[in-house]
């Protein structure tokens, strides 16, 4: 398939500004791939096509405050700079993108804080944005990750035009994220409330969580017709044996394995093996899927609806069947269905 395959017109007041008032009351839109029907229903709802002993795939990634503002030595100018990945722990050495990029260079300082009290050198450039950091502290590590949380923010997607907010602290974050390490949520998540949760629980459903710390590159825009030629950015993935158990138990005796979300979903399919069954993985993946794919482990997915062009379309379209997806879409345009991080949600079965 092609580029131009995932274009389409999303009206810009679809896109999610603000999440819902409560996690599980987003509108759930119900793809059944066999027989091509769609139901409208609401998050809350899913508990009615799972049973006892199917399982859910969790992604439990943290966002941390990756977005800061500095001011530029001399100049003042005030630069965003958003923290991708630690390099090294010891130097304190960061990737980082700069806004505006064309004002920072080899060797400028930007200063942190009302006080100034935290700096950081440029130390080498990566992209066009992308800049290496090194951060002069003289505390602790601990002391200096405390610092960096204090002065960051949420990085809530630059689509949302407004002033983050203490809301956005809680509802950019899913209710069972433990390891820090995600610059962008596993938006999926986001519709499951605690209450939800213990309801499945009773009911029987088995939870196993792996990790993929999601980074900005799963939003980087695809630039080639073919999709062959684009390259997903490496992401940081975790899949504990316990996990491994769990999924391989279920898929053993036919029970039902949904994937919550798109980074559940390459996570599991980054470490498959030969019987079709899950590995132990500790590493990083570049996964992409795309429309012709062959899904080893999970027979359904929550998903959330995305953008045109986007790599997340692509997977959910391979995993959906695209005619049924672009059907699906069609209707959730005419229903009003939000998009996008702070949107409504898609269950495929």
């Amino acid at each position: 398939m092609k580029l131009s395959h995932f274009q389409f017109h999303l009206p810009p007041e679809l896109l999610a500004e603000f999440p819902p008032e409560n996690r599980d009351e987003a509108k759930l839109m119900v793809v059944n791939r066999k027989t091509k029907t769609i139901e409208h229903k609401e998050f809350k709802d899913i508990i009615n096509y799972f049973d006892d002993g199917d399982v859910m795939i969790l992604n439990n990634t943290k966002v941390f405050p990756a977005r800061m503002y500095g001011n530029k030595e001399k100049t003042g100018a005030r630069i965003e700079v958003f923290l991708l990945r630690e390099l090294n722990s010891e130097q304190r050495l960061w990737d980082v993108l700069v806004d505006p990029a064309r004002k920072i260079r080899i060797g400028n300082k930007l200063y942190f804080g009302d006080d100034d009290s935290l700096v950081a050198e440029v130390i080498d450039n990566t992209t066009s944005r992308g800049r290496t950091l090194r951060f002069l502290y003289d505390g602790s590590y601990d002391e200096f990750r405390r610092k960096l949380t204090e002065l960051g923010e949420t990085p809530i997607p630059k689509y949302i035009n407004r002033e983050v907010t203490e809301e956005d602290a809680e509802r950019y974050q899913t209710i069972y994220a433990k390891v820090e390490g995600a610059v962008a949520a596993p938006t999926a998540g986001l519709h499951f409330s605690k209450h939800l949760l213990k309801k499945l629980e009773i009911k029987g459903i088995d939870f196993a969580e792996v990790t993929l710390h999601v980074g900005l590159g799963t939003f980087n825009p695809v630039e080639v017709e073919d999709l062959s030629k684009h390259k997903m950015d490496s992401e940081e993935l975790i899949i504990s044996q316990e996990a491994c158990d769990i999924v391989n138990g279920a898929k053993v005796k036919k029970n039902k394995i949904c994937c919550i979300g798109t980074t559940s979903m390459r996570a599991i399919e980054s470490s498959v093996s030969s019987q079709r069954t899950l590995n132990p993985y500790a590493g990083w993946t570049n996964k992409f899927i795309f429309p012709p794919y062959d899904f080893s482990i999970a027979d359904c997915m929550v998903t959330n609806f995305h953008t045109p062009k986007s790599t997340l379309l692509m997977m959910v379209s391979a995993f959906c069947g695209h005619d049924l997806m672009k059907k699906a879409y069609e209707e959730a345009i005419k229903e009003k269905y939000r998009f996008y991080s702070y949107g409504d949600a898609m269950l495929i079965i």
